[in-house]
């Protein structure tokens, strides 16, 4: 797989309170990926960034919601997310960089 592709796949780490359940309970990470990232591209991608192996992955799409503006009626935009399953005894660490 071409590296550059790979350095886009990943948008930003997910932090909502299921995320946080799935990070304690199962050593499931949740990011924002892009839209038309594969399960390979995204465990490519997990592994060449953050140096750790990977699981397993589980891709949802999220539907934008419909608001109501003072225009009108607007949406926002859908995206995707993926949870990746690292092996045991693995963990990213997002806060503390050496």
């Amino acid at each position: 797989m071409n590296q550059e592709r790979l350095m886009n796949i990943l948008l930003s780490p997910h932090v909502s309170e299921k995320a946080t359940n799935a990070a304690e309970q199962s050593n499931q990470i949740v990011f924002r990926v892009a839209g038309n990232a594969t399960k390979k591209e995204i465990k490519g991608a997990v592994e060449m960034l953050f140096e750790v192996n990977v699981e397993n992955v589980q891709v949802a799409n999220v539907k934008g919601k419909t608001k109501r503006t003072q225009n009108g009626v607007g949406r926002r935009n859908d995206w995707k997310k993926a949870y990746i399953r690292l092996q045991e005894g693995q963990d990213i660490n997002f806060i503390g960089a050496e």
